[in-house]
């Protein structure tokens, strides 16, 4: 059920079913409430005696939205604050590190962790990059999963609109990446295959997490020329969730092929298994080394193509590289 604010008369409606006892569970139904904004309702407006009283709780309500703006327009009106505050968050302090420090300073409150985490999310969107949680503070009970999916494939580019010049693999610099597991499921190597010359690189993972294997793809990205990584073709897997991230570090444009789709991946699905000749599924990957991973990525590389006229992937990557 999609909410809104109560409004008086709805507070006096639910002051006299409440008082009639009514369960809340029947009042949502009666005027069309979620019965958790009801609860929520009785439980933040009643008074100290444990009254709903509709006009009491009117005016709580608007004392609240008076102050939360005051607080949000606190920063904005103080420049010498806002400059103090977009400082720490460029060295990566939390808002709740940054009004600490603060408040010690002047020995009395100056401004809440909460004020802060308001402006940054109403004001200045940009400085959520330096936020370790960049998904906001606060989730709902019910829903949150599915609305947080649904808001995380509106995010994703498709294969559909990636351009058709990746297709024709007449180019270097498109990559398709997808992660491989071994027996335990949380260590795995993070795989990226360049479409063209088949180029292999790997990384292990010591856990699938979306954070790491952005940090692993930015660092390995970074050793390639810009004429090097041009697209990134993913799995739909979570440990992607952090692909914007991983757009903005590499440079590159990053698409996702449709869910149980593995064919539009079908150079990393077919080099993970050249892979899995040496690191099957039945293998623990924590036991594993990267150095061991980069030997066996070594002769995949070096093994010549029939596709290629049976030269290397290495020679391949290297030869149109340097022509570019």
């Amino acid at each position: 059920m999609h909410y809104t604010q109560f409004t008086r008369d709805e507070r006096v409606s639910l002051a006299a079913l409440f008082s009639s006892g009514m369960r809340q569970k029947e009042i949502a139904a009666r005027i069309g409430k979620g019965a958790s904004a009801i609860s929520r309702e009785i439980a933040r407006n009643s008074d100290a005696d444990g009254v709903y009283r509709p006009g009491v709780a009117h005016r709580k309500t608007r004392e609240r939205r008076t102050r939360a703006k005051y607080e949000a327009n606190k920063i904005e009106r103080n420049p010498g604050l806002r400059r103090k505050i977009m400082g720490k968050l460029r060295r990566y302090w939390s808002p709740e590190q940054i009004a600490g420090a603060l408040n010690r300073e002047a020995g009395c409150t100056v401004i809440s962790h909460e004020t802060i985490y308001g402006w940054i999310y109403a004001a200045r969107p940009d400085l959520k990059w330096y936020l370790r949680c960049q998904k906001g503070k606060y989730r709902r009970k019910r829903g949150t999963k599915l609305r947080e999916k649904q808001r995380e494939e509106g995010k994703k580019t498709r294969i559909d609109v990636r351009p058709a010049i990746v297709g024709e693999r007449t180019r270097i610099g498109d990559w398709e990446g997808d992660t491989m597991m071994g027996r335990d499921k949380r260590a795995r190597i993070l795989t990226h295959v360049e479409r063209k010359s088949g180029y292999l690189m790997a990384d292990k993972l010591l856990a699938a997490r979306a954070r790491d294997v952005a940090e692993r793809t930015a660092l390995r990205f970074r050793k390639l020329s810009r004429a090097q990584r041009r697209t990134a073709t993913y799995d739909n897997g979570l440990e992607f969730a952090e692909h914007e991230r991983i757009a903005k570090t590499t440079g590159m444009a990053v698409y996702f092929a449709h869910p149980y789709h593995s064919w539009e991946r079908g150079t990393n699905e077919n080099t993970n298994g050249l892979l899995r000749q040496f690191f099957p599924r039945h293998i623990d990957f924590a036991t594993i080394t990267q150095k061991d991973i980069d030997e066996k990525v070594r002769l995949i590389n070096m093994r010549p193509r029939k596709r290629h006229g049976y030269l290397t992937p290495v020679e391949i990557f290297r030869k149109n590289c340097t022509s570019n």
